[in-house]
């Protein structure tokens, strides 16, 4: 039989839980934001096309572009999130975090993330909760943000957390072994 995780896993490592993250459409105050960016961005192009089509001529279809991309920002700020997570699944073994994603027209990604003693475990409450294990700092004009790195949305997020912390456990008694 051939063993997908075979390659990935080390010969000792061992599988603790697997899941998938609920994909159901959760809108926040966030989501609204860039929604209405979105849309006002959408909006002055689509006031611009009309204007520039009074002049006469083809000009006015250069709005079209300014014209999908807001739209475009105002779509996926409400269903991105919910469209990466019907794509995504989860791993967690004896010593990593494992997020794979098959997303159309991106591929498949698969990306692990040691649990160790120095990992910052948390729940983030929601309605499911989430597991966070890292957080990643990605670079802006001026400086960084943060963005948390988890199991996102899953129903099983007190168990996962304790077992992550066993895992950090179970690493710090090696290290001091």
């Amino acid at each position: 039989m051939n063993d997908p995780w075979a390659g990935i896993l080390d010969s000792d490592e061992v599988i603790l839980w697997q899941g998938r993250p609920d994909a159901s459409l959760d809108i926040g105050p966030a989501n609204w934001v860039g929604f209405v960016f979105g849309l006002c961005f959408a909006g002055f192009a689509m006031v611009w096309m009309l204007l520039a089509k009074q002049a006469g001529g083809l000009f006015w279809t250069f709005g079209l572009i300014h014209f999908s991309v807001g739209l475009g920002v105002a779509l996926s700020s409400l269903f991105w999130a919910s469209w990466r997570r019907r794509y995504s699944w989860y791993t967690l073994t004896d010593r990593r975090a494992f997020i794979a994603t098959d997303l159309p027209l991106q591929g498949r990604k698969l990306s692990f993330y040691p649990i160790t003693e120095d990992s910052d475990l948390k729940i983030e409450d929601g309605v499911p909760p989430s597991v966070i294990f890292k957080t990643e700092y990605r670079p802006r004009k001026k400086g960084s943000y943060p963005v948390p790195i988890g199991f996102e949305r899953i129903a099983e997020a007190r168990e996962v957390y304790r077992l992550m912390r066993q895992v950090q456990r179970d690493a710090q008694t090696s290290d001091a072994g």
